[in-house]
């Protein structure tokens, strides 16, 4: 299958699953807008989700996928028998779950009742004894939803072995409509019967745990479909299970930098105005559409093939899959960072502007989206560079570059915030949410020169010249379509507040134009690779 084809079908699944996930949170912002019980419903719900992704979704999967591939397909058997490996790979799923679930229900356990400490770490001190009891309440909700969804996570990762994606792709779209249809039920009870905005809460928080029961059904029935029908047995850590751990525990370690940057960035914007954690999570759901549709599926699609091409020291299949992906990817996401850019407040004044959500919290989200977005390509090219350590059982590199870039994330989120110990500090820059979201562009264009500068000096990979003439006409081509956006965004000032359907054409007449200009002047400047591209079309993985 091709590489265009692979990330078209991750990619039209997870595009579909951010809209959804875009729709939910425009009726989010109208419900509940932006306020201190709206901070601590985001807070809660990232505690969970920081540990699903620590130990599900990225370490896990990389350490499980190619284990349990193995055995279905007879590698570790020498067997090419179909039922042997299907056997084979029944066996070690059950292995791996009977230990991994009773893992999760004593991780869930002990933050149950660690949970109050836990919010009071990441809280301002003196904590809000407003919203402090929200917050640990909201946490121990959902925080269940971290068994569901990691076992999610094990079904995806047997299905991906066989190249079934579509489940995998789509069970996010689960979560965003039953939190649609609670926010909507949510909304209808407050007008019939006066309930406050954290009673509402409350119910999104059960509607969480909910959608994650849903996902886990959906989920199963189709490993089932596949002939898999997981089971539990007594857990044993037996020598293949051990073998798992220890391979996860590099890439869960670099994913714990991740995460820690999550947590870190969290206490920082406690410390700001009631609003902040609500600021950055409409600015990054924005930031988020172009990352999850452009960057994951890439990531998602390149890995199988670069490790064969790897596996098989074929050195220029590898480089080319490398600077395909880098290509597509460069030439998707620099328009999308500059148009988020030009138009951060229009756009956030569309999509979430109403109800609970004022002009003001349009404005405000607007600035760190604009902030956010510089990233926008170093975050897609950490995703793209990343498999190429992986395909060679590397997965130290990335953790040496996480906690690098963690750490230059921190100092400049201190730098801006300031710090105080025992009375002696210092005071920040002052540059509130947008100081923060500029932290963490700094950080990620850290991470992409490191993984860079290690794949050139080991000779992995080098970014051809032909390649940076390329991008340096994507940019070109994006600096003029951004000066065209600031003219017919100023021209359009007064419509993006008149109404949603009005604001929603007047977007959508910038981003026909905006998409025009670029690849019309991208086509014409040879920014694009028309041969590179029908050659994508095209490739199938040997």
């Amino acid at each position: 299958m091709s590489l265009l084809r692979n990330v078209g079908t991750i990619g039209s699944l997870t595009l579909l699953s951010r809209v959804a996930g875009m729709a939910r949170e425009m009726i989010f912002s109208r419900v509940l807008g932006a306020n201190g019980v709206t901070d601590a419903w985001f807070q809660a719900f990232i505690i969970p989700n920081v540990f699903r992704r620590l130990f599900a979704e990225g370490a896990f999967s990389a350490a499980f996928v190619p284990m349990f591939s193995k055995r279905l397909n007879g590698s570790d058997n020498g067997s090419d028998d179909r039922e042997t490996g299907l056997e084979e790979a029944r066996g070690f799923a059950a292995e791996v779950l009977s230990v991994f679930l009773p893992v999760l229900i004593a991780l869930v356990a002990l933050f149950e009742l660690a949970m109050p400490g836990v919010i009071w770490l990441l809280s301002e001190k003196p904590v809000d004894p407003a919203t402090y009891p929200l917050a640990v309440d909201f946490a121990r909700i959902m925080f269940p939803y971290i068994i569901l969804v990691s076992l999610v996570t094990l079904f995806t990762g047997m299905l991906n072995s066989v190249s079934r994606f579509a489940p995998g792709a789509s069970f996010p779209i689960i979560l965003n409509l039953v939190l649609i249809a609670a926010l909507l039920a949510g909304e209808w009870f407050a007008e019939a019967t006066g309930a406050s905005i954290a009673e509402i809460a409350y119910g999104i928080a059960w509607a969480v745990v909910g959608a994650g029961v849903m996902q886990l059904a959906w989920l199963y029935y189709w490993v089932r479909v596949e002939g898999f029908r997981p089971r539990l047995t007594w857990p044993r850590i037996t020598p293949e299970v051990k073998r798992l751990a220890i391979i996860a525990l590099p890439a869960a370690i670099g994913g714990g930098a991740y995460q820690i940057n999550t947590l870190v960035q969290l206490y920082f914007l406690n410390q700001l105005d009631d609003g902040s954690v609500s600021y950055m999570n409409y600015a990054d759901r924005l930031n988020q559409l172009p990352l999850g549709i452009i960057g994951i599926a890439l990531s998602t699609a390149i890995l199988p093939t670069l490790s064969k091409f790897v596996g098989s020291a074929n050195r220029d299949g590898a480089d080319r899959i490398q600077s395909d992906a880098i290509e597509l990817a460069m030439l998707l996401t620099i328009p999308a960072a500059v148009a988020l850019a030009v138009c951060a407040t229009p756009f956030v004044m569309v999509i979430f502007g109403g109800g609970e959500f004022t002009l003001a919290d349009a404005a405000a989200t607007g600035d760190v989206l604009a902030a956010l977005v510089l990233g926008l390509p170093a975050y897609v090219l950490v995703k793209v560079l990343v498999p190429n350590f992986y395909a060679r059982a590397d997965t130290k590199t990335p953790v040496v570059a996480a906690f690098i870039s963690l750490a230059v994330f921190v100092s400049a989120c201190i730098a801006n915030v300031g710090l105080s110990v025992g009375g002696a500090g210092f005071e920040g820059l002052g540059y509130g949410v947008a100081g923060i979201a500029f932290a963490s562009v700094i950080g990620a264009w850290i991470n992409v020169a490191f993984l860079l500068a290690v794949l050139a000096r080991r000779g992995h990979y080098t970014v051809p010249p032909s390649l940076i003439a390329r991008i340096a006409r994507q940019v070109f081509a994006a600096a003029v379509m951004g000066a065209a956006l600031w003219l017919a965004r100023d021209a359009l000032a007064g419509v993006f507040d008149d109404g949603l359907l009005v604001g929603f054409l007047a977007v959508g007449a910038l981003v026909a134009a905006a998409a025009l200009v670029y690849f019309g002047i991208a086509f014409a400047t040879g920014a694009i690779d028309r041969a590179r591209i029908a050659t994508l079309t095209r490739k199938r993985a040997p």
